[in-house]
């Protein structure tokens, strides 16, 4: 019987994929679960429309990122914090500081984008990387000065 995969099964099929599958394991397996769906040609229609949109979708989100990293290439960050005589801040500048500082800058950015491995402790100049989408990356310089 020809199925319809409407989600990943380990080691038989991914979602979107059609395959000859045995009818009882589709009836009893497949089926019950609401994994696959019997491969008729309006089904098959659905899907190839399914698979039109989520092409749409995708190239969307990639467009939204590039031009996130458009922008994040003219934005430098000016945090003042409070520092010690030799530069050392007291306390750190992590990624929920330089979110909250993009916000006000009109970009919405989640923290987890943000490639910080450790919360900057001194002052100074910074080029912080963001991972906007898949392969997609942007820069943005940050500038800590003591109060």
């Amino acid at each position: 019987m020809k199925v319809i995969f409407l989600k990943d099964v380990k080691g038989v099929a991914k979602a979107g994929e059609i395959k000859n599958v045995k009818d009882g394991y589709a009836r009893n397996f497949l089926f019950k679960k609401n994994l696959a769906v019997e491969a008729t040609p309006a089904n098959i229609k659905k899907l190839e429309e399914r698979k039109l949109q989520m092409q749409e979708a995708e190239l969307q989100k990639i467009n939204s990122a590039k031009n996130i990293a458009e922008k994040l290439k003219n934005i430098t960050v000016k945090l003042v914090k409070k520092a010690g005589e030799n530069g050392k801040l007291f306390g750190a500048v992590t990624a929920a500081d330089l979110v909250q500082s993009l916000k006000r800058e009109g970009l919405n950015i989640d923290k987890k984008q943000i490639e910080l491995h450790e919360p900057i402790k001194k002052t100074g100049e910074f080029n912080i990387k963001v991972n906007l989408y898949k392969e997609i990356k942007g820069e943005f310089k940050v500038v800590v000065n003591a109060e």
